[in-house]
């Protein structure tokens, strides 16, 4: 889709820094667009208790420095709303805007943002989407993860983020339904002041719970199955799953089973307390489980997990998430398993994690969840594709293809199954982590991409825990990995994984 001008309605009372941001995000998409700001002159429309929160929380957390929530000063632009193809209302009651067509966000339904405070306020989730105003149709929609939040202010800025790509998607592809449905959340807005007593108690609360425990604590299930795995079935039943050795300084996540040139094991990532980053590490196996110690597989200066694994003309690559290294990196195993050599960049200047790749209509996919440097890393859906594994790696016409905590994260490799295409993915929207789900894939190619949920996956009485986050085969080998609560304490911990384990 091509437009001339876009026309941004804001009020000049609200005018914050995400306004701008979104202007940018519009004019890189389009350069030769005309992207312009028309400021209503109405009264500000948030609470005095809301704009103090704020404040505080500015001062007190982010230490004075920008959010996305700063108030700027407006600069009047020339351009006119009839002059517009588009008009983005961000006002939240412009009924006749003289664009040809006029869209505005919607935060749990309602035009404006304070709903969306409502909802952070009250503990929950706003749901976002993109009206088109004349229709009333909902031409995109999505559910931000705030994993990686502070206050108000952080949630904030994921939900200004989120609606920023948003908005952008919807004017991607006016005429597509992009959206999952999402499903309405009972709300309990609250007033601010008993936001900062509950914030005060929880972090309280938080403080106490890391000074006694790791959080969160992950560990790897392992089983051998024959015939269908979760991944076909859509549940944890089946051979019983054991865990592998704890560590009693790090845990162990994001498990990819291999077979390779007659050495069976389990590449993962091990973080340790003690420095806070993840190195890949391997666990070699035998025809009845884990057999020795676990071997450094690779290590950089910056944090690395979910050692994905593809094999490509006789070769075997890995391409660990390194999002704070800014690119996604293919590496060729040189001395199989410790011994591995970056050769390529397959994706540069992106913050992405999980990326996983896959075969497809004659192409290679990746999929990934990205961020511009707000809200979490699991509710952006990106996509990437190319002629071979090397590249030269080309966006989605759609991206960013979707924004939903629930279904967008990447849990494991791609299955195919009956025909199909089935993929593991994170449910993180009540947390990080805390449960899976498998979607099935029903159209893929480098301008559409949908998919349906199929089945949907908690930590149980199958594999106990309080969090459910990968799930990978090879072989007869499957893997799953979960978080269990762990006391700092060596006794205590002891006795409670052993009670844990005897459950499985």
């Amino acid at each position: 889709m091509t437009y001339r001008r876009i026309l941004i309605i804001v009020a000049s009372s609200r005018f914050m820094r995400w306004h701008e941001r979104l202007r940018h995000s519009l004019s890189r998409r389009w350069p030769d667009a005309e992207v312009a700001f028309s400021f209503d002159a109405r009264a500000d429309d948030q609470p005095t208790s809301v704009t103090q929160l704020l404040t505080l929380e500015r001062m007190l957390l982010r230490r004075n420095k920008h959010t996305l929530s700063d108030r700027i000063e407006a600069t009047p632009t020339p351009i006119s709303a009839s002059d517009a193809d588009v008009a983005i209302d961000l006002v939240g009651d412009i009924s006749d805007a003289g664009a040809a067509r006029v869209i505005r966000p919607l935060y749990d339904g309602h035009p404006s943002d304070q709903a969306a405070v409502a909802a952070i306020l009250s503990s929950a989730t706003p749901t976002l989407a993109v009206e088109d105003v004349a229709t009333g149709a909902i031409l995109i929609q999505g559910l931000p993860s705030f994993e990686a939040a502070e206050g108000l202010t952080g949630a904030l800025e994921a939900v200004y983020s989120r609606v920023c790509a948003l908005i952008e998607r919807a004017l991607a592809a006016p005429d597509q339904a992009g959206a999952q449905a999402t499903a309405q959340i009972e709300r309990h807005p609250r007033h601010p002041a008993a936001f900062i007593t509950r914030i005060i108690a929880f972090e309280s609360a938080r403080r106490l719970y890391h000074l006694c425990c790791y959080s969160p604590h992950w560990r790897i299930g392992w089983r051998f199955v024959d015939g269908a795995g979760v991944v076909e079935t859509g549940d944890l039943a089946g051979p019983r799953w054991r865990a592998l050795p704890d560590q009693e300084t790090s845990f162990a996540a994001d498990p990819f089973p291999i077979e390779w040139r007659g050495q069976t094991g389990v590449f993962y990532e091990l973080l340790d307390y003690r420095t806070n980053v993840g190195e890949i590490f391997f666990q070699p196996f035998d025809a009845s489980g884990p057999k020795g110690a676990p071997v450094r597989a690779l290590n950089e200066p910056w944090h690395l997990s979910y050692p994905f694994l593809i094999e490509e003309e006789g070769a075997l690559y890995m391409v660990p998430e390194a999002s704070v290294s800014g690119a996604i990196t293919l590496y060729r195993c040189v001395d199989f398993p410790t011994r591995w050599e970056p050769v390529a960049k397959l994706v540069e200047g992106v913050e992405a994690a999980d990326a996983t790749i896959f075969r497809h209509g004659g192409r290679y996919w990746m999929t990934s969840v990205v961020r511009d440097g707000y809200g979490g890393y699991s509710d952006t859906l990106a996509i990437h594709h190319a002629p071979s594994l090397f590249g030269p790696w080309e966006a989605h016409a759609l991206s960013p293809v979707l924004v939903d905590s629930r279904v967008a994260r990447p849990a494991g490799g791609v299955v195919s199954h009956n025909g199909v295409l089935l993929r593991p993915v994170q449910d993180c929207s009540q947390d990080y982590g805390k449960g899976l789900a498998i979607m099935r894939i029903d159209a893929l190619d480098p301008e559409n991409f949908s998919q349906t949920l199929v089945a949907h996956l908690a930590p149980g009485k199958h594999w106990p825990g309080n969090r459910l986050h990968s799930l990978n085969r090879f072989g007869r080998l499957e893997v799953i990995d979960g978080a269990v609560i762990t006391p700092k304490y060596m006794p205590l911990r002891r006795a409670l994984h052993a009670r844990i384990d005897a459950r499985l």
